[in-house]
């Protein structure tokens, strides 16, 4: 009978070796920077006592929204419509279902990075009839450069804990053996607001009778960003 050998595709011990022990660490950051765009929802409404009366008023009151947002030119990063829908009321009395009127409505969003613009927009669109403004939501991008600095940050934390470690046991570390992102993300609203408040200057092209911009907070961004490292180190002389 063959005796057995070990195999020689199992996993190294996760805990080092006397000859290269290893310290296991986390890194961690979190930074707090302005955000970089910011949303608003846009909420069209009509009503006629036909369908088709309730579409058409719909249509146009959509384009003059539309219309306005565009004048925003490069303010306006992106502009989306979303859900559409006509809805039959029915009278509540009677026999039968008849119909009473037909309620449309339309939902609009705009990204803006313009925030100067933003305050002056949004007072513009609340102003129009039957039309609702919701927002802003402040955000970064998904490429900003603060979740590239925030996790960089989270790995210089983790070699300078590791190094301390090292250092209370009078030697240094000798390689880097896993690196894990465990995770980097903007945490959502209700930050802390800006120090400084955006302009209520008018912004170019609007018209006199526009009524007074909202004098707005940009919402300051959480980014947290954590990394696991394991490193070996030269075998201290205990």
């Amino acid at each position: 009978m063959t005796a057995a050998t070990p195999d020689a595709s199992q996993p190294a011990v996760p805990y080092g070796t006397p000859e290269a022990p290893r310290i296991a660490v986390r890194g961690e950051a979190r930074l707090e920077v302005d955000p970089e765009i910011a949303r608003i929802g846009i909420t069209v409404a009509a009503r006629g006592r036909d369908r088709r009366s309730a579409l058409d008023d719909l249509t146009r009151r959509n384009a003059v929204v539309l219309d306005l947002v565009k004048t925003y030119g490069d303010a306006v990063e992106r502009l989306e419509t979303g859900a559409f829908s006509i809805t039959p009321e029915l009278t509540k009395h009677g026999r039968g279902e008849r119909v009473r009127t037909y309620h449309g409505s339309v939902r609009v969003t705009a990204e803006l990075t313009d925030f100067t613009a933003l305050g002056e927009l949004t007072t513009r669109l609340a102003d129009l009839d039957l039309t609702r403004v919701d927002g802003p939501w402040w955000a970064l991008r998904p490429d900003s450069p603060a979740h590239r600095e925030a996790r960089k940050k989270a790995v210089h934390e983790a070699v300078q804990r590791a190094r301390e470690y090292a250092d209370a046991l009078g030697t240094t570390l000798s390689a880097l053996v896993e690196l894990a992102d465990i995770g980097a993300e903007s945490a959502p609203p209700a930050y802390p607001q800006a120090p400084g408040r955006m302009r209520s200057a008018a912004y170019a092209g609007a018209p006199e009778d526009t009524p007074a911009p909202l004098d707005l907070e940009p919402q300051r961004q959480r980014v947290h960003a954590q990394i696991n490292a394991r490193f070996t180190m030269v075998p201290p002389r205990l």
